[in-house]
Parts: C-alpha cells; sequence; structure tokens
C-alpha cells in the first residue's frame, strides 16, 4: 500500500510539474479555441440575420419595381446597397432597380445601380452589370465609356453578347468594319458555346434566333464574309 501511495505521489508531482511548465498554454489555448467557436456562431447567426433583413427589402423593391413605383423603388435599392451591400440580395435587387429606372426614363440613376453592380457584384452578376451599363453607355452616346465597359475580363458565357454590343457601339460610330469584326466574333463565341454543349439539337434550337439577328446585324454591315 505504501508502495502505491508512492507511486500515486510521483505521477501527482509529474503532472504539477508539466501542469506548471505547459498549463498556461494549454489554458490559453483551450481560451483560443472557444472564443473562435464563439465567433463563428456568431458571425453564422450574423450572417442570417442579414440574409433576412435583405431578403424583406428585395421583396419591397420587386413589389415596386413591378408596381412601377420609381421613388419606392430608388429608396429600397438605396437600402440594400447601404445596408446589406454584402448580401447576393443587393446586386440582384439593383439590376431589378436599374431595369425599372431605365424604363421609367431615369437613365442617369439606372446607370448608377448598374455602375454599383459593375463594381462590387460577383461573377455573372457583375458581368451582367457591366453589360447592361455598356447598353445604357449606347443610349446616352457615350460610346469610348461603353467599350471600356466592354473590354473587361468576363465570363466565357457572355462573350457573344459582349461582342455583339461592341459591334452595336462601332455601328453607332460608324465603323462598319469594326462592328463586323465584333460581330464575328459574336458568332464564333456561339459556336464555340454550341460545341461545349455538345452541339445537342436543344441547344441550337435555343441559340438559333440570337444567332441569326446577329447574322442579320454582320450582313447589315456590308463586309465580306
Amino acid at each position: 500500500m505504501a508502495a502505491y501511495d508512492l507511486e500515486e505521489q510521483e505521477q501527482l508531482d509529474a503532472l504539477r510539474a508539466w501542469w506548471k511548465q505547459w498549463g498556461n498554454l494549454v489554458t490559453g489555448l483551450i481560451t483560443a479555441v472557444a472564443l473562435g467557436v464563439l465567433a463563428w456562431q456568431g458571425w453564422n447567426w450574423y450572417q442570417a440575420q442579414q440574409a433576412a433583413q435583405a431578403s424583406g427589402i428585395y421583396s419591397v423593391l420587386q413589389r415596386a419595381a413591378l408596381e412601377r413605383d420609381t421613388q419606392k423603388t430608388k429608396t429600397a435599392a438605396g437600402e440594400l446597397i447601404e445596408k446589406f451591400g454584402g448580401t447576393a440580395y443587393a446586386p440582384l435587387g439593383a439590376l431589378i432597380a436599374a431595369k425599372a429606372l431605365y424604363d421609367a426614363g431615369d437613365l442617369k440613376s439606372a446607370k448608377a445601380q448598374l455602375a454599383w453592380v459593375a463594381e462590387n457584384g460577383k461573377d455573372e452578376l457583375r458581368d451582367l452589370g457591366r453589360l447592361r451599363l455598356a447598353a445604357v453607355l449606347l443610349d446616352e452616346q457615350a460610346y469610348d465609356e461603353a467599350l471600356k465597359a466592354l473590354s473587361t475580363s468576363h465570363e466565357p458565357a457572355f462573350d457573344a453578347r459582349y461582342a455583339e454590343l461592341r459591334g452595336d457601339v462601332f455601328i453607332a460610330q460608324g465603323k462598319k468594319d469594326e462592328a463586323a469584326t465584333a460581330y464575328r466574333d459574336a458568332l464564333a463565341a456561339l459556336a464555340r458555346a454550341a460545341e461545349g454543349s455538345g452541339n445537342t439539337l436543344q441547344a441550337r434550337e435555343m441559340s438559333a434566333p440570337y444567332r441569326e439577328m446577329v447574322q442579320l446585324k454582320l450582313d447589315a454591315t456590308g463586309a465580306a464574309k
């Protein structure tokens, strides 16, 4: 029994020595992990709250746009961007607001919404924002700015649309040769897209009307094929 007590005491002494040397570090690591878990849970809760609030404002914006309430549309879009710009609802709302404001003849406000999406949107939404911004700039005869917006990198899925709109800008400038080149680029992009989809009958049927329209624009330039 005495031997057992001695062995147990040695173990306790060893544990105390180890804790004296490493206890603060272990405590600090446990505290850091606990704080990290709490921070992650808090961030997830905050993100969920942000998304829920943004969703409500987005619904208001959608209704306002459908009802053609321009002022309410602008207010809701502004609130989305200002308070919830980091959520996916902000660029979606800005695109909806831009369309509604454009249809109402407020090109300045529409352009501001699209410029925000072009600057702050992600991936396809950013590319769509730049494309629509370029279209508004074309309407305003701001040709150089439109071409600048269309010269930015974008997802391959937008190659045809970007090239076609470049052609439209060149036509507006009276540059038929450059327009013809852009329309050919658009047709080539459509061909690549068809190949990428396996050139299925459904893919060809879906893109046929658009391809015909671009071809008509190319033919209208009078450039040799």
